[in-house]
């Protein structure tokens, strides 16, 4: 449910209206590690991924996926991914497109974790930053080659806070068929990184989204408006389900709530 409703609606409603056993409007925390399937063949279809369902909670759970629905509903995205930081979430972003002998180019106004995870975390993995001015997009087509697997950015960067030209960076990077990911985690439901043309939003969801300094957490959000297919050479490690950067159950939860509580708090504030 993500067209003709206001942002209130989505994030009160998207992925979740009742139980269907109980009744129960406010939504369970699912406490399990693991699910019961219908059959063997229900539990071949599922980890072949010929059909979605619960596997186990380190890929998936249905509480964490009442977050997910909500905030790619709030972003205008196609589906989002709960992880357990921001940082796992900038790091998982990249290495579902990128492995050993390729880069990314990034903008070098960073929030000073995510420069550490560039310059040294990606290096040690054989993954190049070659950073560049986030306010010349030029620079981003200047410092890609043919293994270039993505640009990034930061909507309001940590701690400068100054504004780069989004929608001129992804502009320049479609036709390279170079994905942009920016990091929004300073300005949730106030920017829209998909109506500039990005192609990944990610967060830090301890921050704004969480907002009581109580649960740390990321999130991922596809815009479902790159054509993954069309350079698989730039994509192939891409939705690699082995990592287990899955949020729990419980933190998906509190940020839930959270997200209401905040989205409301924006409303009010900037009348969005």
């Amino acid at each position: 449910m993500t067209q003709g409703y206001k942002a209130e609606t989505l994030a009160l409603h998207a992925g979740w209206r009742a139980d269907p056993t109980t009744g129960s409007v406010a939504p369970p925390i699912h406490q399990t590690t693991s699910y019961q399937f219908q059959d063997t063949g229900h539990a071949a279809r599922l980890f072949a991924l010929e059909e979605l369902g619960n596997i186990y909670t380190r890929i998936g759970n249905p509480t964490c996926d009442i977050l997910e629905q909500r905030i790619a509903a709030l972003d205008g995205g196609a589906a989002a991914l709960a992880v357990g930081s921001g940082q796992a979430a900038s790091a998982f972003a990249i290495q579902n497109l990128a492995s050993s002998g390729d880069n990314i180019v990034s903008g070098t106004d960073l929030y000073g974790g995510t420069f550490n995870l560039f310059a040294n975390t990606l290096k040690s993995m054989g993954i190049e930053t070659r950073f560049v001015d986030p306010a010349d997009p030029q620079a981003f087509v200047n410092a890609s080659d043919e293994r270039t697997r993505a640009w990034y950015v930061e909507t309001l960067p940590n701690p400068k806070l100054a504004v780069c030209p989004m929608a001129d960076i992804a502009a320049a990077g479609r036709p390279m068929g170079i994905p942009l990911i920016v990091d929004n985690t300073a300005a949730p439901l106030i920017a829209r990184p998909f109506d500039h043309g990005a192609a990944i939003i990610v967060y830090s969801a301890t921050k704004y989204i969480g907002g009581h300094g109580t649960t740390i957490g990321g999130l991922i959000v596809d815009g479902g408006n790159f054509d993954w297919e069309a350079n698989p050479q730039r994509t192939s490690p891409f939705c690699q389900l082995e990592s287990g950067f899955g949020v729990g159950a419980r933190d998906g939860d509190v940020l839930g709530h959270d997200l209401l509580q905040f989205l409301f708090q924006v409303c009010q504030q900037f009348g969005v």
